[in-house]
Parts: structure tokens; C-alpha cells; sequence
């Protein structure tokens, strides 16, 4: 199982080599994961929509700065049936 959780880590540091994409993920993800308890002890929905969509938006503009595909994306796509299933998303060439 710790070898699982390092091949993934290795993954996603393959995929986010751009700093500033890194450092966009390193704000866009607190965000999404402060959402939900703010949602559901808090009450505060308006505060977590906000941090919720903005961290993800985060992210996606950090993947438009490296020019690769976010994991989001790459999984509709194997979904939908129009992208193949890759070890990696590297910068869109």
C-alpha cells in the first residue's frame, strides 16, 4: 500500500513540475478541502461555494500555465471514451 501512495505522489509531481502550477495547487487544494466542514459545521454555504469553485479554479488555471491536462479532465475523457488511459499527463505537446 505504501507503494501505492508513492507511485501516485510520484505521479503528481510529474504532472505539476511548472512552480507556479505547484504553488496554485498548494492554495487551490486547502481550499477545496476546507469547503466541506465549513459547508457542514459551520453552516457558512456561501463561503464554502466560494472556496470550493476558486480552489478548483486555481488549479485548473495552473494547469493552463504548465499546459497539461488536469486529472479531472483526463478522467472525463477515459470516461467518454475519448482519451486513452496514460501513466502520466506531461505538458501537452
Amino acid at each position: 500500500m505504501i507503494k501505492a501512495i508513492a507511485d501516485r505522489i510520484a505521479n503528481w509531481r510529474r504532472r505539476h513540475r511548472n512552480t507556479a502550477n505547484f504553488y496554485l495547487h498548494m492554495l487551490g487544494i486547502p481550499a477545496c478541502f476546507l469547503a466541506a466542514p465549513l459547508m457542514l459545521i459551520f453552516q457558512q454555504w456561501l463561503l464554502a461555494v466560494v472556496l470550493f469553485v476558486g480552489g478548483y479554479a486555481l488549479q485548473f488555471i495552473g494547469h493552463l500555465v504548465e499546459g497539461s491536462r488536469s486529472g479531472e479532465e483526463m478522467f472525463v475523457r477515459r470516461l467518454l471514451g475519448g482519451g486513452r488511459r496514460r501513466r502520466s499527463s506531461g505538458p501537452r505537446k
